[in-house]
């Protein structure tokens, strides 16, 4: 499984970093067959955000580190490098620039953008 991963690199510059996570069979929720699972993550609270169609947030750091589950519309985030990429439904960003210049994110298009927010707890 593969998920992006926004983190303050060298001088306080955000940057992208693709990371693949090992599934592997486990007996999760018997009767039901195995099934793959990752490793657990720890996670503190879940809410769930919306944004309008072209809502813009102007350069800044992530409040906590989080992962976002995109469910529905475009988003787009823009490192501090200038790297842009774009998160369809179905996309997970772990988010743990929360020093230094931080990102841009907007959200492409017209449609409202649906996300599920995951924080894990202050390190």
């Amino acid at each position: 499984m593969k998920y992006i991963r926004l983190y303050s690199g060298e001088n306080g510059i955000s940057r992208f970093e693709d990371v693949k996570t090992l599934l592997s069979p486990l007996d999760f929720a018997p009767p039901a067959p195995a099934m793959n699972l990752s490793s657990f993550f720890p996670a503190e609270r879940l809410a769930f955000m919306e944004a309008p169609g072209g809502w813009y947030g102007k350069q800044h750091p992530a409040p906590r580190r989080q992962f976002f589950f995109f469910l529905s519309g475009v988003f787009e985030v823009t490192s501090g490098a200038g790297e842009t990429r774009c998160f369809n439904p179905g996309n997970i960003l772990l988010m743990e620039d929360t020093t230094g210049t931080g990102h841009t994110t907007k959200v492409v298009g017209t449609k409202v953008a649906l996300t599920a927010v995951v924080q894990l707890p202050e390190e």
